[in-house]
């Protein structure tokens, strides 16, 4: 089949407009995960006043050097509880993503204990929940680089109950095969002394590592004993006395290569690079200038796939049927692939065009990537009357049952039920990124607002105050409008992280390959976890 063509006028007012709005917007996203990086490294003098490095170098230290490392939830929570999106941005309180640690990939979780000590806001767990799904369905070892206060106790009814989900994660992933090191470079207590006891395996640090159930004072207060912190649960008393500690290192340092030793000597597949592929036909630049800075005006999304794909082939399916619904075969680095694609309302036989590849797709064993941008399910009488609710329900039916693993990237418009038919985050992607021009809400801030001011009028019973309806209109668009940015979506989790558009190809060739990599092992489950000797 011939490679897709392009109309796109890179030189055009429209194209500049357009890359210049992306451009502004993608700069506020990486302005915003430079100040968690700099809240962090702002304690530098304290850790090297106590020989340690910083949480980020310990990340950079600990991976495989020239390997990709895609960070994930980088700014987790912003402006959420003590979040303030300026000088303390916490991103969740964790650096996390997935990376190659001694030629095995694997999740790396460091508490980023440079911000308020490494304590845990409740999307920090949340956080740690999502990258137990992505080990168990990619089955991935996982490494925690731990240094932590624990849970931040302000918050706590909102993260005691839910974390009781984070120790049971941890016994099933180890009954599951799938191992995980903790290397703990300070304090793990209270109910974080769990997270080291429930690894396979624990590399503590001499005079930093601290793991115990209560401190000092609480101790004083329940059975009024004196104990330091050494005794309750230094690195001395782990390594030779309770075993909880396999390995006890000398520095952060050695810990990290320890951690690594483990890593090589783990019966886990090698990462080797990828055969050479076609590169797509256009320049990676052009995504910056597609979507339009007017989110209302439409783009042709096949401009975005021919950007994305391994030689720019496209082979469509049913293209004259439902084309405001794109779907087609194409490669990414070599790794086959389904897309999913909307320029355009889903129409009722867009739906049913979708269903039918998104089965076939699943029979086959290829994978699905679904590019959103949609206003969501068509409405109106002549949708109603074309089976829009019937049709729909099969393609959600398919979204929701497919086997294979699926991948979203969120580029425009997500709105409605149209979310959940192009695979948003309820229906458990493998992985879903956002482009800083993405909107995820229930509809459109002007819609929202026409709604609520269509009701107010037929309750009114012709008596309203225009003004006070004029007020509460603004204020609905305006809230709607708010809640529906990238930023609000990636702070609460609603996707992995915001990505630059120019990097779209190459972090959906790392996560295919992470999933293809996945699917392929053999894990030696057992039914009960490694105990702890």
């Amino acid at each position: 089949m011939p490679a897709l063509a392009s109309r796109l006028d890179p030189r055009s007012d429209t194209f500049r407009a357009n890359a210049e709005a992306m451009a502004a917007k993608l700069a506020e996203v990486r302005d915003l995960e430079a100040k968690v990086r700099a809240n962090s490294a702002s304690r530098a003098d304290r850790f090297a006043e106590r020989g340690q490095i910083l949480p980020r170098e310990r990340v950079e230290r600990l991976l495989d050097r020239g390997q990709p490392f895609l960070e994930l939830m980088t700014l987790a929570g912003l402006r959420m509880h003590d979040d303030d999106g300026d000088r303390n941005i916490m991103g969740g309180g964790t650096i996390t993503g997935i990376g190659v640690v001694a030629g095995r990939r694997c999740i790396v979780s460091a508490s980023d204990s440079g911000i308020k000590g490494g304590t845990v806001p409740p999307i920090g767990l949340k956080k740690a929940l999502r990258l137990h799904e992505i080990a168990f369905e990619n089955r991935l070892p996982l490494i925690y680089l731990v240094e932590s206060g624990g849970a931040n106790l302000l918050h706590q009814a909102e993260m005691f109950v839910e974390g009781g989900r984070s120790f049971a994660n941890q016994a099933r992933l180890s009954a599951a095969g799938i191992p995980q090191v903790a290397i703990v470079h300070g304090s793990s207590t209270a109910g974080g002394a769990y997270l080291p006891g429930l690894s396979d395996y624990v590399v503590l640090v001499r005079n930093r590592s601290k793991i115990f159930l209560a401190g000092p004072p609480l101790v004083k207060a329940a059975i009024g004993e004196d104990a330091t912190d050494e005794d309750l649960g230094g690195a001395d008393l782990h390594g030779r006395v309770t075993g909880l500690g396999e390995h006890v290192a000398e520095d952060d340092l050695q810990a990290l290569a320890i951690g690594r030793e483990i890593m090589r000597n783990l019966a886990w597949d090698m990462v080797e690079p990828a055969a050479a592929v076609a590169s797509p036909l256009f320049d990676e630049e052009d995504l910056l200038g597609i979507v339009s800075a007017d989110g209302r005006q439409p783009f042709d999304m096949k401009e975005v796939i021919t950007r994305l794909v391994d030689g720019s082939d496209f082979f469509e399916f049913k293209a004259e049927y439902a084309p405001d619904t794109l779907c087609g075969h194409a490669a990414i680095d070599g790794h086959r692939v389904g897309i999913l694609a909307n320029n355009g309302p889903i129409m009722p036989t867009g739906s049913l065009k979708a269903a039918q590849f998104i089965q076939l797709c699943d029979q086959a064993g290829t994978p699905l990537l679904f590019l959103q941008n949609t206003t969501g399910y068509m409405v109106g009488s002549a949708a109603e009357r074309d089976g829009a609710v019937k049709h729909g329900s099969k393609m959600i039916q398919a979204v929701a049952n497919a086997r294979v693993p699926k991948f979203t990237i969120v580029i425009g418009g997500s709105y409605g039920a149209g979310n959940y038919g192009m695979c948003g985050r309820g229906f458990s992607p493998r992985f879903i990124f956002s482009w800083p021009t993405a909107r995820t809400a229930v509809m459109g801030g002007e819609q929202a607002a026409k709604v609520m001011e269509i009701v107010t009028r037929g309750k009114g019973g012709g008596a309203v105050d225009e003004a006070a309806l004029a007020k509460m209109t603004a204020g609905i668009r305006a809230g709607v409008e708010a809640q529906s940015t990238a930023l609000y979506a990636t702070a609460r989790l609603w996707d992995d992280g915001i990505i630059d558009p120019r990097d779209t190809r190459r972090v959906l060739a790392l996560c295919l390959r992470i999933a293809a990599e996945g699917d392929a092992r053999v894990l030696r489950a057992n039914s009960f976890g490694v105990a702890r000797g």
